[in-house]
């Protein structure tokens, strides 16, 4: 029988390519991680959702290197950190205010506590994925809102980071509770802008984004005392109960990493690709984020082409942007290599297609009911009109377009067909 998930990941690795993708390893060992050491909850091993031994120790290794009031692990990403915080929101009967441009995780826990989204819709500034977020408009709801909590992404998927500090004083004036997606952050904890050190009450890190650690590993960083105690029962209503201890192991591991190596990594790779800036300004247009997203406007799929042909692969392309991820592991002589590949390739000029002026959504159903109504898959052109039902887009970027329960219109359709996406699930 052929082996085609396990030949492709073969071929890839002998292939040589230079990953400007995450996870944040680059598919380089720091440790021997094999088969052998996948156990279950055996004498000693502790357990994840009820730990007092190895795991709470770990836990506590993190909490130090993270500065916070408690980090839990995470074997489910930043997807089960994110459910967690919503729940612990739900058991307060808290008011969602939520900046548009999230993860469809977020819906998806949506749907499944219930909770039915207050929006504010972000000043885009490249399509759907990015945006500024309008202080007045959050100022307004939390006014309006009693037992509000705030949630937004930063850095979203194309590294533009929100001024959490500031967000963070709005909402301590208003009583709310300011929870931050920081999946593509993780590493900001080291260079001084992570949430919990800015004001957030939680946050949640993808390791596996940006640190050296296995796909699906993350922490649930608590910054309020209230929570602490809170996070694991709320994390174990959405975990699985047999979680990897690999995943495990490569957290206490990416802790080993942080304490001895982060801090010499992160000059000698912010040096490299801030030369690379330079370097490459003027040729390139590069919007403005955070220094290890290196994002590219321009024709993304042909800029994206062009480099596999010189063995680099992107995080993300479409025909406006291009996401070039980096990462603290990689090398100097790496970033200086993608900076000549990047002036041997000709960028081609952005078609330009993005819609910047997202008009509010007219609701038709909550959240909950649409996503687990019965639906059917029709094509984009046909959808105007009609209720949009479970939300698929693809990952990445995994941002929704219309929301389960809106109406989708013609704004919406332009936007779909601009990310490629030709079919789309309505209410039947």
């Amino acid at each position: 029988m052929k082996t085609p998930i396990y030949d492709f990941l073969q071929n890839y690795i002998n292939s040589n390519t230079l990953r400007l993708h995450m996870p944040g390893h680059k598919g380089k060992n720091i440790a021997d991680l094999s088969y052998a050491m996948d156990i279950t909850e055996i004498n000693g091993a502790d357990s994840l959702f009820d730990s007092s031994g190895i795991i709470e120790e770990s836990e506590k290794n993190a909490a130090k290197l993270f500065k916070t009031v408690r980090t839990c692990y995470s074997a489910g990403g930043s997807t089960l950190c994110i459910q967690a915080m919503l729940a612990m929101m739900k058991r307060e009967k808290r008011n969602v205010i939520a900046i548009r441009n999230v993860h469809r995780s977020f819906l998806s826990a949506c749907v499944l506590l219930g909770l039915e989204p207050d929006w504010i819709y972000p000043k885009y500034t490249a399509g759907i994925l990015s945006g500024q977020i309008p202080m007045d408009i959050l100022e307004d709801k939390l006014k309006r809102t009693e037992n509000s909590c705030v949630y937004l992404t930063s850095p979203d998927y194309l590294g533009k980071t929100a001024d959490i500090k500031e967000i963070s004083k709005l909402c301590r004036k208003y009583n709310a509770v300011l929870l931050v997606d920081n999946a593509h952050g993780a590493h900001t904890a080291f260079t001084g802008t992570h949430p919990i050190a800015l004001g957030a009450d939680m946050c949640c890190d993808s390791a596996h984004k940006m640190l050296p650690a296995l796909t699906g590993a993350a922490y649930l960083h608590i910054g309020n005392e209230r929570y602490g105690d809170r996070a694991k029962s709320a994390m174990s209503l959405f975990g699985s109960t047999s979680p990897s201890y690999l995943i495990m192991a490569s957290l206490d591991l990416c802790n080993r990493y942080i304490s001895e190596q982060i801090a010499e990594d992160i000059n000698t790779t912010m040096s490299a690709i801030g030369d690379l800036r330079k370097r490459i300004n003027g040729k390139y247009t590069v919007y403005n984020g955070e220094p290890y997203h290196l994002t590219l406007l321009c024709n993304g799929n042909d800029l994206a082409d062009q480099l596999r042909e010189k063995n680099i692969e992107c995080e993300y392309s479409d025909n406006n942007v291009i996401v070039l991820l980096f990462s603290p592991s990689d090398t100097p002589e790496e970033i200086k290599y993608i900076a000549d590949m990047l002036m041997e390739c000709v960028p081609q000029k952005s078609e330009n297609t993005y819609i910047t002026d997202f008009p509010v959504m007219e609701k038709a159903m909550s959240v909950r009911e649409a996503a687990l109504s019965e639906f059917e898959s029709i094509d984009v052109d046909k959808s105007a009109g009609r209720i949009c039902a479970a939300v698929n887009v693809p990952c990445p970027p995994a941002v929704p377009i219309a929301v389960s329960g809106e109406i989708i219109n013609e704004n919406c359709i332009k936007i779909y067909k601009n990310y490629g996406i030709l079919k789309v699930n309505v209410i039947k």
